[in-house]
């Protein structure tokens, strides 16, 4: 599960705040201000930001423009604070930030935004692990396996794929059985879940 780093200057509040997410069995690190926690950044592939907005130094506004800058979505960023600004909580939403929460804050509410956001990197990270095993499973297909298995994707028959590519319906079988060995496919169906992975369908124009 990805970490939650917790930046405040308030060592109270940091204090609890770290306490409120290990209790819900979360890993939490705290961090006094935004100048500490890029002198000791970490290296975690995915994690929830949490931070405050006025503090001595590096202020949260530009903690986070870094924060964007170099992890991007892998780090998605919930501000909480007491001095609440609604231009700047406007401008922070439209910038990426995920919530921005007003101290005294509701424990549940704060614990349930970020649980969101950590569900979100987990699931997010599987769906691309699934689409990066599943188009290096499509890689081991020579250009004529990759024929026929556009054409099974597209719903065609074997009949149908033999007369596009100009050979029998027998040799399209025969390149079908490799392609689902050479895939792991246990069926069509699965075959067809991995084309529409691999190569998702654009959505509408706007």
């Amino acid at each position: 599960m990805p970490s939650v780093f917790v930046i405040d200057d308030d060592a109270a509040v940091r204090d609890s705040l770290i306490a409120l997410f290990r209790g819900e069995g979360m890993t939490a690190r705290g961090f006094e201000s935004g100048a500490d926690f890029l002198a000791r950044m970490p290296d975690d592939r995915m994690a929830c930001v949490v931070t405050d907005l006025r503090m001595p130094g590096i202020d949260g506004t530009e903690l986070i423009g870094r924060v964007m800058a170099l992890r991007g979505p892998a780090w998605p960023v919930v501000v909480v604070t007491g001095h609440a600004d609604v231009p700047v909580a406007v401008r922070l939403m439209k910038a990426g930030v995920v919530d921005f929460i007003e101290k005294p804050f509701d424990p549940t509410l704060l614990v349930e935004t970020v649980a969101a956001c950590l569900r979100r990197l987990v699931d997010d990270n599987a769906v691309h692990r699934s689409r990066a095993l599943t188009v290096a499973r499509l890689n081991r297909l020579t250009p004529r396996e990759t024929q026929v298995f556009d054409g099974l994707v597209q719903g065609l028959s074997n009949k149908e794929i033999a007369q596009d590519l100009r050979i029998s319906p027998r040799t399209v079988e025969v390149f079908r059985a490799k392609i689902m060995v050479k895939t792991e496919a246990a069926s069509l169906s699965a075959l067809v879940r991995m084309g529409l992975l691999a190569r998702p369908e654009p959505g509408p124009e706007a």
